[in-house]
């Protein structure tokens, strides 16, 4: 079956060489759309040891999350707590809620059910868009199923974790899944008409320039309507944070970062929207790398050399011309 109806960057967009998010939810919604962030207490398969232990290389100790549920506070007062934040902010905005910490479909059916139900109340006020993260191995059949039925009611989105397209740096990193595994969970997401936000990180260990390409193409193959990109960064409480210590692992300065993304996107598909081009890390976690850009910084880099290059998103996608 073919990919659901996917991302487009809005007519009038600013002339980027790339498609990025804000503009297009925009122009999809009539308006400013901001993330809050929750915590439902989920875990992993690798961490849990179905799998393995201690979780992928690269996460921390709160599932690259926010830790909300370890702390005490529910699902439904973060839920809240967070609509309000935002609407200080910008009274008038609407919400994406996005289920962020560990792998959101690795619980038992009534634990979804109970997790989705606390987005009721807000449904048809506050949320536009419901996105879950999760992994492509801990997808069951009846996770999708519900999740299509609440997509008849509000936009979700799907992200998933390829990370890198080779399995030996995927056993390596301790994802304890295979590029198969991810092609395979977005077929069966867009199955059910679901959209797909597909992740990928430059600079593993073990995966160069080459790497990234291939990601890329992995990623465009697939026909994920988003993609979220970012460095690989060594935070504190991590796997890799005593491999850095040990001067075992380099991370890429800016400008490598930045032509390898440039690479990157250049064979993403043009239609494929970019959430995110960069991380970041709260500055007491993350130890590196310690750039000077900020997201501005590198969007604006990113431009700068696809203009240098005379290139654009999709530019060296298969089948371009």
């Amino acid at each position: 079956m073919s990919a659901p109806r996917a991302f487009h960057a809005p007519t009038g967009a600013p002339a980027l060489s790339f498609t990025t998010l804000r503009p297009w939810l925009a122009a999809r919604f009539g308006g400013t759309l901001h993330r809050v962030a929750l915590d439902a207490g989920s875990d992993c398969p690798n961490r849990d040891g179905t799998k393995g232990r201690g979780g992928c290389v690269y996460c921390d100790v709160e599932g690259s999350g926010t830790g909300a549920a370890k702390s005490g506070l529910d699902l439904a007062a973060q839920l809240a707590a967070g609509i309000e934040r935002v609407r200080r902010r910008e009274p008038d905005c609407g919400v994406v809620a996005y289920f962020q910490s560990y792998s959101n479909t690795y619980v038992e059916p009534a634990r979804l059910d109970e997790v989705l139900a606390v987005l009721e109340p807000h449904l048809e006020r506050d949320i536009r868009v419901v996105a879950l993260a999760t992994r492509p191995d801990t997808l069951p059949d009846w996770a999708l199923e519900r999740l299509a039925r609440l997509a008849e009611r509000v936009e979700v989105w799907l992200e998933l974790g390829l990370e890198v397209a080779d399995d030996a740096i995927l056993a390596a990193i301790n994802r304890h899944h295979t590029v198969e595994d991810f092609r395979a969970a977005v077929e069966r997401a867009h199955a059910r008409g679901l959209l797909v936000v597909g992740h990928a990180i430059l600079g593993l260990p073990g995966d160069g320039r080459e790497g990234a390409r291939r990601t890329a193409e992995m990623l465009a193959e697939s026909s994920c309507a988003g993609v979220k990109v970012h460095q690989l960064m060594i935070l504190r409480r991590t796997i890799l944070e005593k491999r850095w210590r040990a001067g075992e692992i380099e991370t890429l300065d800016e400008k490598t970062y930045v032509a390898w993304l440039a690479d990157f996107v250049e064979r993403l598909r043009p239609e494929q929207v970019l959430h995110r081009i960069t991380g970041d890390a709260a500055d007491a976690d993350l130890l590196a790398p310690r750039w000077e850009l900020d997201k501005n910084d590198l969007r604006n880099r990113l431009e700068d050399e696809l203009v240098r290059r005379g290139t654009r998103q999709g530019s060296s996608a298969r089948g371009a011309r």
